[in-house]
Parts: structure tokens; C-alpha cells; sequence
């Protein structure tokens, strides 16, 4: 389009029959436009990305050099053989000297900006690579960190010879074709997210049954709409509560609330806490919250809050997330 524009230029500003610019015809600004176009792109495309270099230093100015001197000989050339009505002085050689020096400076400065927004897709690729594998790796923390979890809560039951063990591993079942098929998806339904807190929760709910007070308001499916959120995000937090809200505990209650409005997600997750009485805490407590803040970081940056309280024997969670 640019070059289009440079070799009819004398034809949109010049007057027929020579469509004169100055004291040159206008075909002559023609053949000298592809001149120039032969300049640009042999420097953008041949010379600098083959030569500009510190092996190549040299052979670069020779060539350089002589892409120069040979434009202002053809252009030259071109205005004796073509055009001998025209005398060369001062006033013409201004119109076969300057415009190749210029259009040798655009195509270095061409040269650069696409090099620069080439090095910053590749650098956009790469971290996007990093940031998909580091998900990935999350991902497969969270999955054996939860399954672990569940399995030491079915052996809880199994001891009992408990009647809730057959539910049990039913919703089991559930819990696993979640993580093993819809977790692998960059974001999933809203919906299914919220299906599979349902499912933890009834699970755990077998296993404690009246011991254990919950307060649970999750909402219903015309409220979620169709967004969408990363898989296994909210699950960690409501983990963490039964892991370490239930035990020895007086009393147990754990709440857990999620609203949308507006695309606005807000999740509390709170239970009961005693330190001194947490016999659940090791060295691997903990993975699940840092793993998902680890998440939040890399996928949300500025469109979440998370605030961890702990004060007053109560552990709380705190999420504002921008969904889309």
C-alpha cells in the first residue's frame, strides 16, 4: 500500500503529458520508486538478516556500500539514457542521492521494529508455554494432594463398618470422572464447578453426618450463566476446612458460601480452629491454599482478592474473583 502510494505519487500531485515533479518526468520517480523498494527489502530481508552481525561486520558495510553506489549509478544511468532533455545539476542530483540514504535508514528502522515484535511473540510463546506447564504441574498437585484426603476419609468409614461407605465411594466416582476428564480443560462451566463442591460436600457429609455443623449456600444454575472459571479452583479451600475444622474439634461448623452477581464471584469458606488441637497439620500442610493462590496469580493477576484470616479460633477465606 505504501509503495503503491510512493510510485503513483507523481501522477496524483504532477501535471500530464510528463507529470513533471521539479524538473524530473514523473515516470522517472517511477523506476526510481523500485529502485528504492529494491534497497528496502534487500536490506530488511537479505543483507542485515544475514550479515548484520559481528562475523558478518564488514562484509555488511561493503555490501551496504555497494547497494548505494549502484542505485545512484542506475538512477543516474537511467536519467542520461532515458531522459537526456533533462541536465543534470544540483537540483536533480538532490531527487538520486538523498531518497536512497533515506529509504536505507527506513529499512534499518523497518528492520528493527519487526525484530523487536518478533522477539516479543517468542517471549509471549514461551512464557505462555511456561504458564501452561506450571498450570499443569499444579494441577497434578492438587489431584493426588485431594485424592489422599478423600481415601483417608473412606478409611474413617471403612473402621466404622459404616453403612455410608458404598455412597461414599459412589460420589467418589463422581469426584474422580471430574478431575480426570473435565480438569484437564483450561476453564470449565461454572456449573460443573459448583456440581463438584456439591459432591465433595455430600461426600463428606456421609462421613460426618450430624457431627459436624455446616452452614452451605452454593448457588443454583441459572444463576452461574455461562461463565466459567479454572477447574479445581474453589475445591482446596473447602478441603482445607474439613481437614482442619473437623478433628478434635468442639463443636464443628464449617460455612460455606458462593455468590455471583455481575460476573463478580465471592467465596467464604470458614470453619473452627484450634492450633493446639490440630493433629491434621504436617510438613505437606498447606499445599492445597498454595498451590491455588499459586493458580490465582498466574490466571487471574488483578481481577481476584484473596484474604486469609485466622483469628478468634476461626479460619477464614476470603475470594473476590472477576469471572468471564
Amino acid at each position: 500500500m505504501v509503495w503503491t502510494a510512493i510510485l503513483t505519487l507523481p501522477y496524483a500531485i504532477g501535471s500530464p503529458p510528463d507529470y513533471k515533479i521539479g524538473p524530473l518526468p514523473g515516470l522517472f520517480f517511477t523506476l526510481a520508486g523500485l529502485i528504492h523498494a529494491l534497497i528496502f527489502y534487500g536490506n530488511a530481508y537479505l543483507l542485515y538478516p544475514k550479515l548484520f552481525n559481528r562475523r558478518y561486520w564488514g562484509l555488511y558495510l561493503i555490501s551496504v556500500l555497494f547497494l548505494l553506489v549502484g542505485s545512484f549509478q542506475l538512477k543516474h544511468a537511467l536519467l542520461i539514457q532515458w531522459f537526456p532533455e533533462v541536465n543534470p545539476d544540483f537540483t536533480t542530483n538532490k531527487f538520486i542521492y538523498p531518497p536512497s540514504i533515506g529509504i536505507f535508514v527506513a529499512s534499518l528502522i523497518y528492520r528493527k521494529i519487526i525484530d523487536r515484535i518478533h522477539r516479543e511473540k517468542i517471549r509471549k510463546e514461551q512464557r505462555a508455554i511456561q504458564l501452561d506447564s506450571e498450570l499443569k504441574l499444579l494441577r497434578s498437585q492438587i489431584n493426588p494432594h485431594f485424592l489422599f484426603n478423600v481415601l483417608t476419609n473412606l478409611i474413617a468409614l471403612a473402621r466404622k463398618k459404616s453403612n455410608k461407605l458404598e455412597p461414599s465411594i459412589l460420589r467418589l466416582s463422581d469426584l474422580m470422572h471430574y478431575m480426570l476428564y473435565e480438569s484437564q480443560q483450561d476453564k470449565v462451566l461454572l456449573t460443573q464447578e459448583v456440581d463438584y463442591l456439591n459432591s465433595y460436600i455430600a461426600l463428606q457429609q456421609l462421613r460426618f453426618g450430624d457431627d459436624v455443623r455446616m452452614d452451605i449456600a452454593l448457588p443454583q444454575v441459572n444463576e452461574t450463566k455461562n461463565l466459567r472459571i479454572d477447574p479445581m479452583l474453589l475445591v482446596p479451600f473447602v478441603e482445607n476446612a474439613f481437614k482442619h475444622g473437623t478433628g478434635w474439634i468442639n463443636e464443628p461448623t464449617i460455612r460455606i458460601h458462593l455468590t455471583v452477581q455481575d460476573e463478580m464471584l465471592r467465596f467464604n469458606v470458614s470453619n473452627k480452629y484450634d492450633r493446639s488441637l490440630d493433629t491434621n497439620k504436617d510438613k505437606h500442610s498447606g499445599i492445597g491454599l498454595t498451590n491455588v493462590q499459586t493458580r490465582l496469580d498466574l490466571l487471574y493477576k488483578s481481577q481476584y482478592q484473596l484474604k486469609i484470616i485466622e483469628k478468634d479460633n476461626l479460619f477464614t477465606v476470603n475470594l473476590v474473583l472477576k469471572l468471564t
